[in-house]
């Protein structure tokens, strides 16, 4: 019975199941209100469930000249990575598996769906798949140092490297969760670029290079990218939640789930009205925005949460 709980703990909540049915319902989320900020009406919440299960009965199609194991194995990858992420976030007021540095142990999953996509592109041996590929790779070297400085300045002021532990820090402290504005906002938008969304939509930018790195990539294969993708915004929003927003605020139980969904959700429309908000830019207009204007905001509240804690004592 005790090794039954925690396998039923990683595969239906806060595990697997958990983060692709969330991971759909947000997809949704994100499309209806991008449309309702754009005065369309939108699709109806079983769309994105309709969408992975078509995916699910089509065609594989694997490119003649691809490496056909990679090209074949790398979606479970991502999603291998981005489930062992969200083990060490917690969902309520604990994670599954929390142990001292997983917060830089998230980071780093987080980084493998990239390299899964840029190895994907790069494996379809396509031109519009290597050209999304090298867009990716490009992203990557932009936005992951902004993301981590942002990180940086609450674990400093919480003085440890465990997620769940910034988290109850934050959760008994709400008067400190203002002094993150800027660690948030960056942190926001850095996660806009890990998820490839505009204005960041660079890699597969669809009227210039067709899918980008997933071009050659259809049916179940292409599903469990997407699938991957959505689960990437919830482990995404999950951890903005816990290192700047306090996590569960020391409830507990129902409460405490009740207060990540609604916290999430919120980061989830900070997400989507930056999407509408803003246009696509270019490449190299991406990497002088992120190292010019993002990294030294960054820095920023590093060194204000230094500071800050210093006068705490």
């Amino acid at each position: 019975m005790d090794s039954i709980l925690p396998l039923a703990q990683i595969m239906i909540f806060p595990g697997f199941l958990f983060l692709a049915v969330y991971g759909l319902l947000l997809q949704w989320v994100d499309r209806k209100l991008c449309a309702a900020m754009q005065n369309r009406m939108g699709p109806p919440w079983v769309q994105p469930f309709a969408d992975f299960i078509k995916l699910l009965a089509k065609e594989v199609i694997v490119p003649d000249e691809a490496e056909s194991v990679m090209f074949r194995v790398l979606p479970f990858f991502a999603l291998a990575a981005v489930m062992t992420a969200m083990v060490s976030i917690p969902v309520g007021q604990t994670a599954l598996f929390s142990f001292q540095g997983d917060l830089v142990a998230v980071v780093y999953l987080l980084t493998i769906p990239t390299v899964t996509f840029f190895l994907a592109g790069w494996s379809s041996t396509s031109p519009y798949a290597t050209v999304g590929a090298m867009r990716v790779l490009t992203q990557l070297f932009a936005y992951e140092v902004p993301l981590m400085l942002s990180l940086i300045g609450p674990a400093i002021l919480a003085g440890t490297w465990n997620i769940a532990e910034i988290s109850a820090f934050f959760g008994a402290h709400p008067a400190l969760i203002p002094a993150q504005l800027l660690g948030f906002a960056a942190a926001l938008i850095a996660l806009q670029g890990k998820l490839e969304r505009m204005p960041f939509d660079i890699p597969h930018a669809k009227n210039e290079i067709v899918g980008g790195q997933f071009t050659e990539y259809s049916g179940r294969l292409f599903g469990f990218f997407c699938l991957a993708v959505d689960m990437e915004l919830v482990v995404g929003a999950a951890l903005l939640n816990a290192v700047f927003l306090g996590g569960a605020l020391g409830l507990t139980g129902p409460a405490a789930i009740a207060l990540f969904l609604v916290k999430t959700l919120f980061v989830a429309f900070l997400l989507a009205l930056l999407k509408v908000l803003m246009a696509r830019i270019r490449i190299e207009q991406m990497i002088n925005f992120c190292w010019k204007y993002l990294a030294p905001v960054a820095m920023a509240q590093v060194l204000f949460d230094i500071f800050l804690k210093y006068k705490l004592g």
